[in-house]
């Protein structure tokens, strides 16, 4: 079913609307996935204050143009969709990564980041990244590990000192 300009535009302002409040946006191919695989990426993107909107690449080239970012829509021959993120950078990158791994037919193609175009390679690497979380615990344990090392030789040295005491008095 073919659209009407106002269907279009109404798409196009959508997306431009997406575009200004995002952090992150992942372009992925979507050829070969069944909707209902759509249906759950966009739950689990949803699930981390994301979203997914497909549409037609000369639809997604106009708002980019009118956003001011550069996308060359034939550069890709494949379907393709928008991961948005909302709260944070990372995260659209990680679930889309982790569903094109169980899915296969997801396929990560570019990316935006803080308004700089990056290539999937870079947003590959990016999801590939660990979680902040986890990060942060590796930061705690390498600041309390010398802390912790100097608490076990003192301790030696108190033990050590026992130790003697205990052989003189006998």
């Amino acid at each position: 079913m073919a659209l009407n300009k106002a269907q279009k535009q109404k798409i196009i302002d959508d997306l431009k609307d997406k575009i200004a409040r995002q952090k992150a946006m992942v372009l992925v191919g979507i050829t070969g996935l069944k909707v209902k695989d759509i249906s759950d990426l966009r739950k689990k993107l949803k699930a981390n204050d994301g979203n997914l909107k497909v549409a037609k690449k000369t639809l997604i080239e106009r708002a980019f143009k009118e956003s001011k970012l550069e996308f060359d829509k034939n550069k890709y021959k494949e379907e393709v969709a928008l991961a948005f993120g909302f709260k944070d950078e990372i995260s659209p990158a990680k679930i889309v990564y982790q569903f094109g791994l169980a899915s296969g037919n997801l396929k990560i193609l570019a990316g935006f980041l803080e308004g700089k175009f990056k290539e999937a390679e870079e947003i590959i690497a990016l999801a590939q990244l660990p979680a902040k979380e986890e990060l942060l615990a590796k930061l705690v344990r390498s600041i309390a590990s010398p802390i912790s090392g100097l608490v076990n030789v003192l301790q030696g040295n108190i033990k050590g000192l026992i130790t003697v005491l205990a052989k003189a008095k006998t």
